[in-house]
């Protein structure tokens, strides 16, 4: 039987409902909250199941049990037993499965839930391929993650590496052109080229990059810091290089036309 995790917040427990009902368990939902977002979350429930192979079931809780339950208060009233959902096993699965050109975002020492969440929920919407870290310097996929990434950690493959410095080489083994960001580097994001299959690597806020994975990296690129801020939190960084991305993606596609 699959291992089962926690989730919890409107988006997180909705988001899986849409990817994989069957995975769900059972909700937990506190019947004391009688708005509009609550009622209309537990009619998406009854629809959903009854569809094919659900069995879901729905309990109320009062708020102290689902405060113990997720660990805090920001549950927003509804809490989720689920079966883990396998997105990639591993690196060679992941890269396998892609069509076109990998887009992919790494991060070296990213410790904090929140921070991690945020950064899925980035790489959510910027359309990358998967999310990389590595095991000994990294936080896992719990349940704040999954509510910080607002679902976006049901549908981002989120691999952990035992050698991150070793799988960027196996990366670029593959043909895909590793950029490292760095305050210290040469060129900036809008003069570093950023198509073709990719991955971006972003350091710990403070420290940046561990010394082996910057030099493991094909280039090095500055994000331009305009104001009396010397950086940015990880997750914002993470957007402005992956919609850079983005966007020379969408200008070369549109150019080669």
């Amino acid at each position: 039987m699959s291992k089962l995790k926690l989730l919890f917040g409107f988006h997180a427990v909705t988001a899986r409902l849409r990817h994989d009902a069957s995975s769900i368990e059972e909700i937990y939902y506190d019947p004391s909250r009688r708005d509009r977002r609550m009622t209309d979350f537990l009619k998406a429930v009854e629809s959903f199941k009854n569809a094919p192979g659900v069995k879901i079931k729905v309990i109320q809780a009062d708020g102290k049990r689902l405060d113990g339950m997720a660990g805090s208060s920001r549950h927003q009233g509804v809490v989720a037993q689920a079966q883990e959902v396998s997105l990639a096993l591993n690196l060679d699965e992941l890269l396998d499965g892609i069509s076109g050109d990998p887009l992919l975002l790494v991060l070296d020492g990213v410790t904090d839930p929140h921070n991690l969440g945020a950064c899925l929920r980035v790489a959510d919407g910027a359309g990358a391929h998967a999310v990389i870290a590595p095991k000994d310097r990294a936080v896992g996929l719990n349940a704040t993650v999954a509510k910080v990434a607002s679902g976006a950690a049901e549908t981002v493959p989120y691999i952990m590496v035992t050698n991150l410095a070793r799988t960027l080489r196996e990366l670029k083994d593959r043909g895909i052109w590793v950029v490292g960001t760095s305050d210290d580097a040469p060129a900036d994001i809008y003069g570093t080229k950023l198509t073709g299959p990719m991955a971006i690597v972003m350091g710990a806020e403070g420290e940046g990059m561990r010394r082996l994975v910057g030099e493991t990296c094909d280039e090095l690129m500055s994000i331009p810091m305009a104001g009396g801020c010397e950086s940015l939190n990880v997750s914002v960084a993470s957007a402005v290089c992956l919609y850079e991305a983005v966007r020379q993606r969408a200008v070369a596609a549109k150019s080669a036309k």
